[in-house]
């Protein structure tokens, strides 16, 4: 069955037998049948092969099944050494883009890069969860980042959203896109993938980088989220959970959360909670917003969202934040 499959991806000890096992004689092509992007398992990813999947993808024709199991042994190797919460050093003079939620939106991805310059040592960017779900591509937007992260994993960071999840994949459209451009197989191998991604990222020991928000507990360090196991479906209540559903609110405390799921958190929170870990900011997505950001009153908080005119009817912008090195202070471009 699929989980067994799955468990055998995995399990492999080395990429090689697994992905002989897994392709089969029915992965076998001739090159007249398939003119996109070939990787071979010991292949460098360079930039150019990137920039002709890009490319590729973006006449909607779609990298062969053998190719994107080969991504996805290769991002799971990366993934795997990741801490919970990375944290990032961002040289003086030296830029990092921070991009919310894509959502399926490759063009509007693509848009991004090209307004911005590809991701590269000298040009990084960090993605803030929810690369899937409600749009149409969100399996070339996957493939796309994942191909980033191969070439170079320090041009490119990838936190997870409460989207990068089996529950909400069944719901919102990225299991059946996969099992329609592939088939179940290549959705779990997915879905047991974002498992992998980090929840946090800390640039400069300043910014905090999260999809959703923050606690219900007082005193979260960011130790305790470094030692939070990710490596799972989230849990119902918790630190993972609420990093990756919690929402700001204007009210003082915390509060339900309007989704039924994490809850709200007031600016006293979070003032509290940077104060106690020695951070000037908070840095989150999960939210569309107008202008595709969003200040909150204290200026302690930041929601970012880069998906425009979000499911083709809300007419907001997208926006992504850069921060330099020198003094970690957001510029936002629309």
């Amino acid at each position: 069955d699929n989980q067994s499959i799955v468990f055998f991806f995995f399990k492999q000890k080395t990429a090689y037998e697994m992905l002989r096992s897994l392709v089969g004689s029915e992965m076998c092509i001739r090159d007249s049948t398939y003119t996109g992007p070939k990787l071979e398992l010991d292949q460098e990813v360079t930039r150019e092969w990137v920039e002709n999947l890009l490319e590729y993808m973006k006449d909607q024709k779609l990298l062969h099944k053998k190719y994107v199991l080969v991504l996805l042994q290769r991002i799971k190797n990366i993934l795997q050494e990741l801490h919970t919460l990375v944290d990032i050093q961002v040289p003086e003079g030296q830029e990092i883009t921070v991009c919310g939620d894509i959502h399926g939106q490759y063009y509007d991805l693509l848009n991004i890069w090209k307004i911005n310059g590809n991701p590269s040592k000298t040009n990084p960017y960090i993605f803030n969860g929810d690369f899937v779900d409600r749009g149409s591509f969100s399996v070339e937007v996957m493939l796309a980042l994942m191909a980033w992260k191969i070439h170079d994993p320090n041009c490119i960071h990838l936190n997870r959203g409460n989207h990068e999840t089996k529950n909400l994949n069944k719901l919102y459209g990225f299991e059946g896109e996969v099992v329609h451009k592939y088939d179940k197989t290549t959705f779990e191998i997915f879905g047991s993938i974002f498992q992998y991604l980090p929840i946090a990222y800390c640039l400069n020991r300043k910014v905090l980088i999260l999809h959703g928000g923050l606690f219900s507990q007082d005193g979260v360090k960011l130790d305790d989220i470094r030692k939070t196991n990710r490596i799972m479906e989230p849990p119902e209540a918790g630190i993972m959970c609420e990093a990756l559903w919690s929402d700001p609110v204007k009210e003082k405390g915390r509060h339900p959360s309007k989704r039924g799921v994490a809850l709200g958190f007031g600016p006293d929170v979070a003032e509290k909670f940077l104060s106690e870990n020695n951070l000037e900011l908070l840095v989150r997505s999960h939210e569309v917003k107008d202008q595709g950001y969003e200040v909150e009153p204290n200026g302690k908080v930041i929601t970012i969202f880069s998906a425009p005119n979000y499911c083709d009817q809300m007419n907001n912008k997208g926006a992504f934040i850069r921060f330099n090195g020198s003094d970690m202070k957001p510029k936002f471009t629309q």
